[in-house]
């Protein structure tokens, strides 16, 4: 695929991102968040059988990552933060991208105010951070390869996220975020009232093919 001739760059209210280019009216949005040293291109891949009425936006992080890394970040790098991102850290990120939404919403006279996630690695994280912060405003949030983030593992209270739907994949081969600490994050959001789908492939700090198929089928299905 193609990603130019799928979706429009776009740079509105602060934000540099892709958008999916729709053959009929959207009625739901899904945010697409990269994982640290990606960008607005690089999970367009998961989406070929995203259903059809999305609008996906899929913004650049806000900060560079690491000069010889390239990409981009959801957390501004400064000595001292070379360990996992923190709500702190994420927080801002998260508000704002609440606001990219409240902005796209408007532009485009949708008449839903909640939308979903599908968020990569510390990608994944910030997909957690703002349905903890905003649960309220998301239905369906996909973590992939991710971590709950410290800070937020103590607002994830009972009932916070009750009936609120999550997909999890993680490989039990990751050596970047462990299969352990994912499965410490889904007791996190089960245990604040979520209904979590565990996918987990023999594999490292990927999405594998069943797991993609997995995701595709979460997000086409109502219940």
């Amino acid at each position: 695929m193609q990603i130019e001739n799928k979706t429009q760059l776009r740079e509105e209210s602060n934000w540099l991102f892709r958008v999916s280019q729709q053959e009929k009216s959207p009625s739901h949005v899904l945010l697409l968040l990269h994982g640290w040293t990606g960008d607005e291109n690089s999970m367009w891949t998961f989406t070929r059988n995203f259903p059809s009425d999305y609008a996906i936006l899929a913004p650049r992080a806000p900060y560079p990552a690491l000069a010889e890394k390239g990409g981009f970040s959801w957390r501004e790098i400064k000595p001292g933060t070379w360990g996992a991102p923190t709500l702190d850290e994420l927080h801002f990120a998260a508000d704002s991208l609440v606001s990219l939404v409240d902005f796209w919403l408007a532009s485009a006279k949708m008449a839903s105010l909640t939308f979903d996630i599908v968020g990569f690695s510390q990608g994944g994280a910030l997909a957690a951070t703002i349905a903890t912060l905003y649960p309220k405003r998301v239905e369906k949030v996909a973590v992939l390869s991710g971590f709950i983030p410290p800070g937020v593992d103590v607002l994830l209270q009972p009932d916070l996220l009750k009936k609120k739907r999550f997909f999890w994949a993680h490989g039990t081969k990751d050596e970047m975020i462990s299969f352990e600490r994912g499965r410490a994050g889904i007791e996190l959001l089960q245990n604040a009232g979520a209904e979590v789908t565990l996918c987990q492939a023999d594999i490292g700090h990927k999405v594998s093919k069943d797991c993609r198929r997995a995701l595709d089928i979460f997000l086409n299905t109502d219940s």
